[in-house]
């Protein structure tokens, strides 16, 4: 299965573009007033259209309510809706019914126990999005750039396609490919030149480091099956 890279926080046009021309996967875009990554609904209408079918747009919420995200699907007309917060998996199942757009849910991850929670969401949930949980007293659940111990999702397999979060950047990737052997990764803070401001060069190097990543475990994999 390729590796699917999702580089989030999209703010602008510049850094749209070396986000699909860098070959990621998927685009994020934060609605969510506390971030320093909020878009507004001008903003995404804007970069919907320029990213149109070239890249997966995903629309990024924090318990949001029904009219919250109608507004930012209006705008936005995302390919996947990815719910960061709380909410339940009856409030995912809600979410899917309500504006049939696949959900990919965030689970926070600090210590083992942390992966309880995941068998709930199993059938409920496109996707998974492992991140690391923010501190007691945070204003926002995401996008702090601090990681969580890899080895707590060595060989995971969740039941349903998995992102790895929090933390990551151009130098780490490749070991935390090692480490967990994730079907994708996601990245914010460890792309910007400071909290909201991508940095173009570094969305290039994290795309290339983990499609390099990606090419050793496959050269491996073939190695293993001749040997």
């Amino acid at each position: 299965m390729a590796l699917t890279i999702k580089i989030c926080g999209l703010t602008s046009a510049e850094v749209l573009e070396t986000t699909i021309v860098a070959g990621a996967d998927m685009a994020g875009f934060v609605f969510f007033p506390p971030s320093p990554r909020h878009l507004d609904v001008a903003a995404a209408r804007r970069l919907a259209a320029q990213a149109g079918t070239r890249i997966l747009k995903v629309a990024l919420s924090v318990d949001a309510d029904d009219a919250f995200l109608a507004a930012t699907i209006a705008a936005l007309r995302p390919d996947l809706l990815q719910l960061h917060g709380k909410e339940s998996p009856a409030r995912v199942a809600a979410v899917k019914a309500r504006f049939g757009l696949p959900v990919m849910k965030a689970i926070p991850i600090a210590k083992a126990a942390d992966l309880a929670a995941v068998p709930a969401y199993l059938g409920v949930a496109d996707r998974l999005i492992f991140d690391a949980r923010a501190p007691r007293g945070a204003t926002r659940p995401g996008g702090l750039g601090t990681p969580f111990d890899w080895r707590l999702l060595e060989n995971l397999d969740p039941g349903l396609p998995f992102m790895l979060s929090g933390g990551l950047d151009p130098d780490n990737v490749a070991e935390a490919l090692a480490v967990t052997n994730a079907p994708g990764v996601d990245v914010s803070s460890g792309v910007e030149r400071k909290p909201g401001e991508k940095d173009p060069q570094k969305i290039e190097a994290f795309v290339r480091a983990a499609r390099a990543a990606e090419q050793a475990a496959e050269r491996k994999q073939a190695a293993e099956k001749l040997g």
